[in-house]
This record gives C-alpha cells, structure tokens and sequence, in this order.
C-alpha cells in the first residue's frame, strides 16, 4: 500500500466528541475534517461501528479516514451505544434502538457548521450492514453508502444459518461480541465514570448465542433489518463490494438484481476485509473509488463514476488447494447489468458417481443411459436405476475452513479428497476446453433419507490432473426447510423428495484437463451443526442435476486490464509489538477414545498504540470436538481474553461460551469475568437450555 501524506485539504482530528441522544446516552465520535471547513462546510461520512475507535480498530481507521477527510470530507467513526467510551449497553445486533441511534446520529452531523448537510455511511461487516439497514429508513440527509462485506437477508445468508442449518460461526460471532460488548471506556476520556459504565455492561449482557438459537426458523427477529423484505425502502445510491472468499460474496449482486437505484457492484478474490486491504491479493485502490463515489453523490462532481459495467468482478484461475494464498491469480472481467446477459445457465445430468455433459448437447433421440459420458436420464427397459447412497461420518468438514474468512489465522478449505472420503462423488470427464462461470451454482436431488431431520452438503471442487481438489463452491440445505426456513417440517423417512442447493456464488475458470466434482455429505461439521443422528442419504442420480453459470470466454471482458489504481490509504498511526502475536489452525485426532478437535487460535499479542500510550491485549480461541460417530457430543466453544493496561490501570476481561447439544435440546453455558489487576471485580454465570427445532 502507497501511504499518502500530501492530499488535498489539510485536516484536523477531534479525538472524543460527545452526540447526544434524544433519551440522554451521549455517542462517542471521532472526527477527521479539513481545516477548512470552519468556513467552508463539507459532507459527513459515517462510519457506526461497536469495535471501538480508541483502541481496537484504531489503526484500522487511521487509514481510511484521513484519507478520506483530505479529499473534503468529515470522516466520523462513531462507536454504538454500549461500547468504546459511548455510554449505555450494547444488548445484540442491528436493534431498533442501534438504528434510531444511527438516525440522530446523522441528523446531528447534517446540523453541525462545518457539514453542508449532506451526508454518507460506510463500512464493512457490521458497519456495512448499519449503512444499509439505515439507508433503508431513508434519513434525509443521507446521499448514499458504501458498503463491504454485508447481507441484505440476516437468516438466509449471514453467520447465523445456511440453507436453515445452523453455522458454528453463530457461536464464534458470540463469542466475540460478548467480549467486546463487555470491556471498559478508557479513563482518559470518560474520567472516573469508566468503572460505574464497565459494571453496568457487564451486568446487562448476556451471551447473545441464547437468542439467536430462539429463533432457528426465519421469523419477525430476522426479518427485522433485513433489507431484502423491502429492496425498495433503499432510495440512495449504492457501492457495494465483497471478496470470494468471504462468506458474504452472495450480497452484492442481489442488490444489484433487486435495487432500483443507481448502484455499482465490486467482487474481488478478498478474505473478510476492506478491498485496499484486500487478502489474498490484489489489494485494489479501494479509497479512491470510494472518494470518487462520495465527490459524485455527496459533491455532485461530474466524474464520469456510473460509467462502465455494473458489476466489476476477479475471475479466479484454477489454483492447489491451500488454507491461504497471497494472491489469487486472474483477471477483472466486466458485466453490464445484473443478471447479465453473458451469463448462461447449463445444466448437467448426475448418473452414479458421473456427472455428464450438458443435456442441451443431447441431440433428438440420442440416449443418455448409464456409460453415455455417465449420463443417466432414461430409463431403460421400464425399470429405474438404484439410487446411490451416503452415511458420512463426522470428520466431513474437518477442512472446510471459516464461514467467513479473514485469512489469518489460514482458514480456507484445504484439499477436499480427504472430506471426499465420506461423500457422494461426481466428477465430469476431463475438460477439454477451458470453462469459466459467474455466478451461483445450484444442485437439483432427487433422493430419500432416512431420518426425518437431516443435511446435506453439497461443494463443488476443481479438479487438477495429479488428483488435488480445490473447493471452489458450496451451500447446504436443512432437509426439514424444503418447504421453507419460516416454515419447517419433518422429513418423512423413505418418501421421494426434491431438493435444491443453492451453492454460494463465484467467479472461477476451470482448465483443460482440469475436472469438475460435485460432492455431497450428510454433515459438514464443524462448519454446521450436525443433525441428532447420522442419516443415511438415497440420491436418485438419474433424476438430479448439476447447473452452471456459465461465462462464455469469448465473451469481452468490458474492462480495460488493470482497472484500479494501486491501494492507497494515510500513514497508519504507530504501534508497538509488546509481545508476540500467535496464530493456529489445528486438526486432532485420538484414534484411541477417537477423540476429534479444531482448535482456533488467534491472538494479537500485546500491543502498545503509542500515542495515547495504552497497551491492549485480545486472545481468542475456539475449540469444536467430537467423539467417533456420536452426533449428540459435538461440541464448540469460544473463549476470549481483552486486556487494557497503561500505567497502574490494568483491566481484564475474560468469556467463556460452551454450546452442546443432545437429540432434542441445545445447552449454552458461558461465564464473564472482569478483573481489576489480579483481582477479579465481577463474575456471572449462565446455564441456558433451547428446544432444537427439527435442527
């Protein structure tokens, strides 16, 4: 990254300014503007995050937001209600309150002197998701927001569920809200107040993984800020991005398919981050199509920003699997609208263990029985083929990697020929032309299980010549939501179903000599929750399919080659490395009492941020364990340690959250303590129990 030092205006930062709230809670905001804007008013860009500015996402910010002020704008990172030095407590995500907040938030920022009026929001993840939730809301000031890394559909597509199936980042994004939720102010803002505020967070939270598995099926709580329940609520123009290895790349181009507003999409090859940060690589300059987006909209600067494709997005090369890449070879390619009119989508037949050539290749009368590019569709001689049939064990998903990866510790799916081991497989002949595809993949079942609460899983792989497969795709499917997540039923064991697995969506070109696998399992875990019992999955692979979008490769690429500057961004602030940082992936195995864990671990070390001279400390670790084919002893578990220390003021705070579950009930247990030195100030235990609901 290019750290820039002259732009255009000079700045200035106010370090803690209070924003009063119509019930008395004052926000804490952190403000870069020009120096000019005394007299001469500029827009506001919001970005309203709970992560807190002093210390955790400190430098972080100090890259984007001057950078940003320096070309004309007030950058404000307000910290929400309950965390940093904002007063109040933070009691869950996306909350009517954590919008109202956002809303006078803006409507303070409009009235201020040195803004025009005009106003923007911006961030990633949840910032991402506070910008577009409040967008819909429609504020008056509010011009339009960038956004990275988010959902419009909180059940169907974030961290809590996929396909109804309950995601083990349900609990790590627990886990990691609790401890953050509950840490202290610093002092040397908030003076003697610190310790009264930091009680009263601890002593009115609770871990938040208790409500979330309340509402296991798509009702009022996750319909709530969902955007996707009203596309047309958003009346700002939108820039929204995401990466293919984040768990949120399926956002972008709904938004682009359902929004009837101006509105640009970016998909790159990134982790879960900002695209000038972008992981793996390239990093793109982010920041500068962020500030031509802002001086169009917010300045009406007529720059030329809506021009060009709709969808700008990387077309990954085939690589070997790895848990993390530097970079991700490819190339830009360009749609004009979404859905685009390149794209084409080409369906394949399944037969045991084969999936075939597209069947609009199949000419009139020509037979596609069992040996014919292992294509079944008839039947021959009046009598059906035999189904083809999985019991997966509970190492299928040992490899699967994160939900959402942030590429550090490496959390990408390594080779999938070991998961394969315990899957359905099907594989095309080797390709004789390259093929590339844009898009969501989706599979169509026709099978039977034998239980009625099931899974599957379904990942789709490239296959390389010396046998390596490399995950490029996957989705899974709550057998009991075929009828829909709102309304779940149980599976009738044995009656014939029809089931269709939306994979994520992608952009990946596969080469000649190259292989396409479909693999389907009856567990993913750790990724997923496993059902109560292990199922035995009936495929009918004659009347099931595989469906591609295609990219035709002669279509244009409608971009020039390298269409983005280099990532540029203002010199971070400094830190100092007090201690190391440690990162772990590991999978165990005792073949004796067949004993399986992943373990996590990402810790920062202890890091000094020198010019406010505090040390900051922040350790997570989660555990997810199993015994032999025991689907009622998983187990996960999230633990966090945050430190904050600068002379004599030393605080710890330490969560533990523990999820087990048996055939009909879910049990959380989870402690909070807080500690003054070694002296522990606060400790609260919770032993909560939630019925499953066909999960």
């Amino acid at each position: 990254m290019r750290f820039v030092t002259q732009l255009p205006y000079a700045t200035k930062e106010e370090e803690h300014v209070a924003i009063p709230m119509s019930d008395g809670v004052e926000l804490s905001a952190r403000i870069w503007r020009p120096t000019s804007s005394d007299s001469e008013p500029v827009p506001a860009v919001l970005e309203y995050i709970p992560y807190r500015k002093r210390d955790l996402s400190a430098v972080r910010d100090s890259i984007h937001h001057p950078y940003i002020a320096g070309h004309g704008y007030a950058c404000v990172r307000v910290d929400i209600r309950g965390t940093g030095e904002s007063e109040g407590v933070l009691r869950d995500e996306y909350l009517e309150q954590e919008q109202q907040d956002a809303e006078e938030v803006l409507a303070w920022l409009a009235e201020q002197p040195w803004c025009d009026g005009g106003t923007g929001m911006m961030g990633i993840s949840w910032g991402a998701f506070a910008a577009l939730q409040v967008a819909a809301r429609q504020p008056p000031s509010l011009r339009g927001i960038v956004i990275a890394s988010f959902t419009d559909d909180r059940h169907a597509d974030d961290m809590h569920y996929m396909g109804g199936a309950l995601l083990s980042d349900n609990l790590a994004e627990a886990g990691t809200m609790f401890a953050y939720g509950t840490c202290p102010p610093d002092p040397a803002i908030v003076g003697d107040r610190w310790r009264a505020m930091w009680h009263e967070r601890m002593e009115h939270t609770r871990p938040w993984v208790v409500e979330w598995l309340r509402h296991q099926r798509r009702d009022d709580y996750w319909r709530h800020a969902s955007v996707c329940e009203d596309y047309g609520a958003v009346r700002c123009p939108v820039l929204a991005s995401s990466g293919w290895a984040d768990g949120y790349s399926n956002a972008v181009t709904r938004l682009l398919g359902n929004l009837d507003v101006p509105r640009k999409g970016l998909i790159g090859p990134w982790s879960h981050k900002f695209p000038h940060l972008g992981e793996p690589g390239p990093a793109i300059g982010y920041l500068q199509e962020v500030v031509r987006w802002w001086d169009h909209w917010l300045k009406g600067v007529d720059n030329g920003v809506m021009d060009g494709p709709m969808l700008r997005t990387w077309m990954q090369e085939s690589v070997p699997p790895s848990t993390s890449y530097e970079e991700r070879p490819g190339r830009w390619v360009g749609e004009p609208t979404w859905p685009s009119p390149h794209i084409r989508e080409v369906t394949h037949p399944l037969a045991p263990h084969r999936i075939g050539r597209p069947l609009e290749s199949y000419e009139n009368g020509e037979s596609r029985a069992t040996g014919e590019s292992g294509a079944v569709g008839e039947r021959g001689g009046g009598v059906e083929p035999a189904p083809v049939t999985v019991q997966s064990p509970l190492s299928v998903g040992q490899f699967a990697g994160k939900w959402a990866s942030y590429n550090a510790p490496p959390d990408l799916p390594y080779d999938q020929r070991e998961e394969d081991g315990g899957s359905l497989v099907f594989d095309s002949d080797p390709l004789t032309e390259r093929l590339e595809i844009l898009g969501s993949p989706t599979v169509e079942l026709d099978l039977t299980i034998s239980e009625p609460v099931g899974m599957v899983a379904a990942r789709l792989s490239d296959v390389s010549p010396d046998g390596s497969a490399t995950r490029v795709s996957y989705g899974i499917l709550n057998l009991t939501r075929l009828g829909g997540t709102d309304t779940p039923e149980p599976v009738e064991p044995g009656r014939r179903y029809r089931a269709k697995v939306q994979l994520n969506g992608v952009g990946q070109a596969f080469p000649p000599g190259h292989r396409i696998r479909l693999s389907l399992s009856t567990s993913y875990w750790p990724m997923a929750w496993p059902p109560p019992k292990p199922a035995l999955l009936s495929v009918y692979a004659h009347a099931s399919t595989l469906s591609l979008p295609v990219r035709p490769t002669d279509e244009p690429d409608e971009m020039p080659v390298s269409p983005f500057g280099e990532p540029e961004g203002a010199p971070p602030i400094t830190s100092t490395q007090l201690s190391p940082r440690e990162e772990r992936w590991e999978v165990k195995r005792d073949l004796v009492g067949y004993n399986a864990e992943l373990e996590i671990v990402k810790d920062r070390g202890l890091v000094r941020i020198d010019d406010i001279g505090l040390d900051v400390g922040l350790r997570a670790e989660e555990r997810y364990r199993s015994v032999a084919e025991d689907f009622t002893s998983v187990s996960g578990e999230s633990a966090w340690t945050m430190r904050f220390r600068r002379d004599d003021w030393d605080i710890r705070v330490e969560t533990r959250t523990r999820l087990t579950s048996d055939a009909g009930e879910f049990f959380v247990d989870a402690t909070l303590d807080g500690y003054e030195g070694d002296k522990r100030v606060f400790s609260r235990t919770w032993n909560e129990q939630v019925p499953r609901d066909l999960l």
